[in-house]
């Protein structure tokens, strides 16, 4: 695979050993980067440290994006112990249950903004606090689906605000290109992750994906951590902008 040696990356979204960030933490790790590991809280933590200490990250450290100054707290450490990031994976998503699980038009405003803030705005606020850590530039990655560009049953108020991370990460790729920072999207086809579990009839998704797909077969988070490694190495630098489908080609069927 592409070398990563001697990177320095943040990776915040680990919850256990099924989450797509620890697909990818351990695909950076393997290929020679160095890790910064967060979790969202105290429950978290004691899912999380072990399998970070596993990794051997260097930095440990809390992250709930809807705690003023908790993002500011990272990347100070971050700044201060390495003096440069090269690589962000931001593997985070948020909506509460009665508008996940009720209809598009019913959503709540308050229920949609912080699904927005959660999963959108905050990809949007580590970029703008990576880029000074990024002189030498970087790769910025962020984690969607297919219901963004299409109606997933029951996937409901994920898909606009999934495609509203989408279209962000373009616009940042086009602000932040002259300066070699790269900014993608992640598109996995149907994962059983703990994020993924909320989503009402999942299992049926699952099955569905499985049979439908060309490769006849579900991704896994280690397809995806190979994405992410080949997307923040050197081969991809003229590459940004991007939503990459890891799905088995999923999407591509009518």
């Amino acid at each position: 695979m592409f070398s990563l040696e001697g990177r320095k990356a943040l990776i915040v979204g680990i919850a256990n050993r099924e989450s797509i960030a620890w697909g990818c933490a351990r695909a950076f790790r393997a290929q020679g980067a160095d890790l910064a590991v967060t979790w969202l809280n105290e429950k978290a933590e004691r899912f999380v440290r072990p399998l970070a200490e596993e990794l051997e990250a260097e930095i440990l450290m809390p992250l709930d994006v809807t705690v003023p100054g908790s993002d500011e707290a990272v990347f100070a450490e971050i700044a201060g112990r390495w003096g440069r990031l090269d690589i962000l994976l931001h593997s985070i998503a948020f909506a509460p249950k009665a508008d996940l699980h009720g209809r598009v038009v019913d959503c709540s405003a308050e229920g949609f903004s912080l699904a927005m803030d959660i999963s959108v705005h905050s990809f949007l606020r580590m970029i703008r606090l990576a880029e000074p850590l990024m002189e030498g530039g970087g790769c910025c990655l962020s984690v969607s689906f297919l219901g963004s560009r299409r109606v997933v049953e029951h996937y409901n108020v994920m898909g606009p605000v999934k495609a509203a991370l989408e279209s962000a990460a373009r616009y940042a790729a086009a602000e932040l290109g002259g300066k070699g920072i790269r900014v993608h999207v992640l598109s996995p086809g149907p994962l059983a992750t703990r994020a993924a579990s909320g989503i009402d009839h999942f299992d049926a998704l699952l099955d569905q994906a499985a049979t439908r797909a060309p490769t006849r077969r579900l991704a896994t988070v280690d397809d995806v951590g190979a994405m992410a490694v080949y997307l923040a190495s050197d081969e991809a630098r003229n590459l940004t902008g991007g939503v990459h489908d890891i799905d088995g080609g999923f999407s591509i069927v009518a």
